[in-house]
């Protein structure tokens, strides 16, 4: 037998196991973990508190002590995601390093990436904060692709495109499940060169 919820729509379901006292802070951290594996799972529609308490293996009612409802948690999920991957990758440039850190980023928090990139812009209400990375991440790439490509409607072309097509190639890479992790970043490297190359004047054979 449990509680009534919080919000009136349910009872809390009792831990299978007994809830170890963490501080706050940690306590928080293993929500948000719980939560990120479960919406990265089933997707924020189909993912329900009672889901990420089981995963948590916490009751609802502590769910509700950290965060007031699942929007919340939802969003400080997508948030701790965007964080972590700024403090891998950086924020202000494109050069030989940047798709290797993406990369790392991605295998350490695969669930974390593919709420962001995959799951996040499909959901109105949150797609403010993926619009915002998106549009940071066009701005990085057009500064730096500015000292190759001529300013014009080609350099637009692959600061659009060049951003999109890196993040795209990395979930694909996470769903084929990482092969050749040592070579990985050059792969898609030499595919993200090959649209810069398609960018220069025709006159311009070389990067």
């Amino acid at each position: 037998m449990g509680n009534p919820e919080a919000d009136g729509t349910g009872r809390d379901a009792v831990p299978a196991h007994p809830v170890r006292r963490l501080r706050r802070a940690e306590r928080r951290e293993q929500i948000l973990d719980a939560a990120t594996r479960a919406f990265a799972r089933s997707g924020y529609a189909a993912t329900g508190l009672d889901d990420i308490a089981a995963e948590a293996e916490l009751t609802r009612a502590m769910l509700y002590r950290h965060f007031d409802s699942k929007a919340d948690l939802y969003r400080a999920v997508l948030d701790r995601a965007c964080t972590r991957l700024a403090e891998a990758v950086g924020t202000d440039d494109f050069d030989g390093d940047a798709i290797p850190a993406l990369l790392r980023a991605a295998a350490v928090d695969p669930d974390g990436f593919k709420l962001l990139f995959r799951y996040a812009a499909r959901e109105p209400d949150f797609r403010d904060l993926i619009d915002s990375v998106t549009a940071a991440s066009r701005d990085v790439a057009r500064r730096n692709l500015a000292r190759r490509i001529p300013a014009g409607p080609w350099l637009d072309w692959a600061a659009n495109l060049i951003p999109t097509f890196t993040l795209e190639a990395v979930i694909a890479w996470l769903d084929a499940g990482r092969p050749d992790p040592d070579r990985a970043a050059e792969r898609i490297g030499q595919a993200v060169r090959g649209v810069m190359a398609a960018a220069l004047p025709s006159r311009q054979t070389e990067l």
